[in-house]
């Protein structure tokens, strides 16, 4: 004797909308787990451009950061030419191989750049680049050929 149930059958469905709503929420995550890995060393400038940059990794360097008034940051900490100078002598007696990038502001003036050079030599550091951001990627479009002349 074969008994029917009273709950009606259901036939099993693939419900496709909520694997597309995970998809979409893993595709953020990782987008936004991505963007905090970035390391963002030294303060947020202005930086110069220059069309004859080549870019470059660097993986292991200490920012030295002059903004618009002249303030020195050394990576994130705001430090006067005192201190910066102990804190390079710190980091090269503690490795020898120690490898700076200036990063000055667009706007800030040459002798704050020059000071900090100097405190760089002075600690003895003598691997020293300047940090700038290449023309192409946001920087001031270049100026417009010039237009010929009309009879």
């Amino acid at each position: 004797m074969k008994l029917r149930s009273p709950i009606p059958h259901k036939k099993a469905r693939i419900e496709i909308i909520p694997l597309i709503d995970i998809m979409f929420f893993l595709l953020a995550s990782f987008m936004l787990v991505s963007l905090s890995m970035i390391q963002m060393r030294g303060m947020k400038i202005n930086m110069p451009t220059a069309s004859a940059s080549t870019p470059e990794q660097k993986p292991d360097f200490i920012t030295v950061t002059i903004d618009v008034t002249g303030t020195i940051y050394f990576e994130k900490d705001k430090v006067d030419r005192d201190q910066l100078l102990t804190r390079l002598k710190d980091e090269i007696a503690r490795k020898p191989d120690t490898k700076i990038y200036i990063r000055g502001d667009k706007d800030s003036t040459h002798g704050d750049v020059v000071n900090v050079l100097d405190c760089v030599k002075r600690a003895g550091i003598t691997k020293v680049a300047f940090e700038i951001r290449p023309e192409a990627s946001g920087g001031n479009p270049p100026p417009a050929p010039p237009k010929p002349p009309t009879p």
